[in-house]
């Protein structure tokens, strides 16, 4: 058997179970599926796919931009107290819409 080295990586644990259901589904092991990708790389002398920049719409980029504003305090969430309130808020909307 030849010698091995160790890598060790630091991932989200969902994103791992995630891979491990993926992988295990075609019988083979996260390790195994890191060695194909590290051999493919080797072969294509780079990434063995064309990375890309997701492209999202502009109503999903300005959710997202959003979402990032809250999380930073820049924009106070909406909050609401029930499912009634936050439909009437949706009608509201739809009728300046």
């Amino acid at each position: 058997m030849p010698k091995t080295a160790n890598i060790n990586l630091r991932i989200e644990p969902d994103i791992k179970a995630q891979a491990e259901a993926v992988f295990s589904s075609l019988g083979i092991s996260v390790t195994d599926a890191i060695n194909v990708f590290l051999h493919a790389s080797i072969m294509e002398g780079g990434f063995p796919f064309q990375p890309k920049q997701p492209r999202y719409n502009r109503e999903t980029v300005m959710a997202m931009q959003e979402a990032r504003d809250i999380m930073a305090g820049k924009v106070k969430a909406k909050r609401y107290s029930s499912l009634n309130d936050i439909l009437a808020d949706m009608d509201a909307k739809d009728a300046h819409n």
